[in-house]
């Protein structure tokens, strides 16, 4: 039976609420390995938040980080994936797509992320091993 992505993924990537604030998100941003905040909203994927996000949605324009919500600058996810897509199919549209990490959603509910190099580790290990040609 074929592993799919739900086998993969890491569960609950702890995304912030919508109603949050700008602030919230800079917060969790100003750890150099999160490159990017999940916003929700009622369980469902609204967007994501980049350090870029917060310079030109909330920094550029003057807007005040505490009282600007993560739902109003949040932008559209560039791709997800379905926690049932097959292992191998996963792997090839985040190689298609080079992207390092993807939301994993399940009837539009966000259920985890999916890493790039945590995927290629799992493929790797459900190879069967090459047989040594003995001379």
């Amino acid at each position: 039976m074929s592993q799919q992505v739900r086998d993969a993924m890491v569960p609950e990537p702890g995304a912030l609420d919508g109603t949050e604030s700008a602030q919230a998100a800079g917060e969790r941003l100003s750890d150099p390995a999160v490159r990017a905040v999940l916003v929700c909203g009622d369980g469902k994927l609204l967007g994501v938040v980049t350090r870029k996000t917060l310079v030109s949605q909330v920094v550029a324009p003057g807007r005040d980080p505490q009282t600007t919500t993560l739902q109003e600058i949040a932008e559209p996810p560039l791709f997800t994936i379905d926690a049932s897509t097959d292992l191998d199919e996963a792997f090839r549209m985040l190689e298609d797509q080079d992207l390092e990490r993807v939301p994993v959603v399940e009837g539009g509910r966000l259920v985890g992320i999916l890493s790039r190099t945590v995927l290629q580790r799992r493929l790797a290990e459900d190879e069967p091993p090459s047989e040594d040609l003995d001379p």
